[in-house]
């Protein structure tokens, strides 16, 4: 950020209709949002972070994410992203906030604010942006478009489920807020704006609770896969395929199921023709291993 009164003042009446002097501008910093998970078991990603920082330039203040006119407060002239090399995050990345200068025209309408902002009461800020891709750090899907089975803030195969925030298309507004979502800035991602009714609510609920069966019917299938898996013994190769299990959802991991009973059920029936097959792997032979998926045609793949 600029040393000087006199950079912040150039910048800043670059966004006025008229050149104004430093004694008729209350300044003020804030931090927008930061790349640490939130409390809605979020993140921003290091490219929307560089993103917002050039689209919150010149973007205005509010309350409460109310958008009327009347509610506008202060405008943000500058921005940047500051990287701490010491300090990381619970991803263990290095810790990246947006930082912003705003400014407001002293009026005596304002000057309670301008003095409830100086004591440390109003504080708390939110943004609001589009968001185009919200990816599941278990698995890698874009909960936007195709929702996977995994719940943030849960814990699969001791990694923590939550979702990487990225491809910012708009950056609305910044508010003053009671509560912000993040624990050093806050940040509010507003998908909506308008309360659910009672049918919303009751649809949520179920929802929810389908995923949460969901999930333990999934858990349970992954066990059994993982025992299916060292049924042969404690290969490497068994170890690889069970590792990978955490990434498979319910789908992937019931075909997987099914091609490794198959596998099974030939080294039950023909233990040599097993055999013989792990001594010659290029072999097309149409026969499975516990280990070798086979195809809608019988070719092994």
């Amino acid at each position: 950020m600029p040393n000087t009164n006199a950079d912040l003042m150039q910048q800043l009446n670059a966004f006025t209709r008229r050149e104004h002097q430093p004694d008729e501008v209350y300044l003020f910093d804030l931090i927008l949002c930061d790349n640490e998970i939130d409390r809605d078991g979020d993140c921003f990603s290091d490219a929307a972070l560089d993103t917002l920082c050039k689209l919150f330039v010149g973007v205005t203040g509010i309350f409460d994410h109310n958008p009327k006119s009347g509610n506008q407060t202060a405008r943000i002239f500058r921005t940047e992203v500051v990287e701490e090399p010491n300090r990381r995050t619970k991803t263990g990345a290095v810790y990246r906030c947006l930082k912003a200068n705003a400014y407001m025209i002293r009026t005596a309408a304002n000057a309670d604010l301008i003095r409830e902002i100086d004591g440390g009461i109003k504080k708390e800020v939110s943004i609001s942006c589009a968001v185009g891709q919200q990816t599941c750090s278990i698995c890698g899907a874009n909960r936007l478009q195709k929702p996977c089975t995994h719940i943030k803030g849960r814990s699969y195969g001791g990694s923590v489920c939550y979702a990487v925030l990225d491809s910012i298309n708009d950056a609305y507004e910044w508010s003053f807020v009671a509560i912000p979502a993040q624990r050093r800035a806050g940040v509010t991602k507003t998908m909506g704006g308008a309360s659910p009714d009672a049918e919303t609510a009751a649809l949520r609920q179920s929802l929810a609770q389908m995923t949460q069966t969901l999930d333990a019917v999934t858990e349970e299938l992954r066990k059994d896969v993982v025992r299916l898996c060292y049924q042969q013994g404690e290969t490497a190769c068994a170890k690889a395929l069970a590792d990978s299990t955490i990434h498979m959802d319910a789908d992937a991991l019931l075909d997987l199921r099914k091609s490794l009973r198959q596998g099974s059920a030939v080294y039950a029936n023909s233990p040599a023709a097993y055999q013989a097959q792990l001594a010659n792997p290029q072999s097309d032979g149409g026969t499975a291993s516990p280990y070798r998926m086979q195809s809608g045609t019988g070719d092994a793949v």
